[in-house]
């Protein structure tokens, strides 16, 4: 789909399960993945084929994270369909050895540039659990504003967006995507 200057970022391929649930078992990673009802194996086999729909119906979806200078699979990430509104999402996810060294704000605002400027996107927006700061701060520093507070996948959820005007103004403009 896309490369940043440290990750290509592939669509998620059906023979990709295996390694989706071995990402998404460590609790760590797992408890702010798509709340309770997406924890386990059995779940994220039926929710594949979602996010292979996605790839289908829109030309974008949660894909994997690849490291450039390594080629190791770190994590997803993507646009898709947010249930509740069908308004389109920003997500991501990394294996925990990969936290807190910016590949979390670097998909996300590739993936921002990317709806926004190739998809043609008039606004994204985000989801996470109130505890999982890394990931609200990931969408304030990408742009993101706080909207409310709702439940999204069976949990309460902080609820962030950011509309196309208002990333065309970007403090962090120096994310670059090469299309592939």
């Amino acid at each position: 789909m896309f490369e940043t200057e440290r990750l290509i970022i592939k669509k998620l391929e059906p023979e990709d399960l295996p390694w989706l649930i071995e990402l998404r078992v460590p609790d760590a990673v797992n408890r702010y993945m798509g709340g309770p009802a997406m924890q386990n194996a059995e779940a994220l086999t039926k929710r594949l084929p979602f996010y292979l729909e996605c790839h289908e119906k829109f030309g974008f979806g949660f894909s994997t994270m690849t490291l450039r200078s390594t080629g190791e699979m770190i994590g997803t990430s993507g646009l898709q369909p947010l249930e509740e509104s069908g308004e389109i999402e920003v997500g991501y996810n990394l294996a925990e050895k990969y936290w807190r060294q910016g590949f979390g704000f670097e998909c996300a605002y590739a993936w921002l540039k990317y709806g926004f400027e190739t998809a043609g996107l008039e606004r994204i927006v985000a989801v996470c659990h109130p505890d999982n700061v890394g990931s609200w701060r990931i969408m304030e520093k990408c742009g993101m504003t706080y909207e409310r507070t709702d439940d999204h996948y069976g949990m309460d959820c902080l609820f962030y967006a950011i509309t196309r005007d208002q990333f065309l103004k970007p403090a962090h403009d120096d994310v670059s995507i090469r299309l592939g």
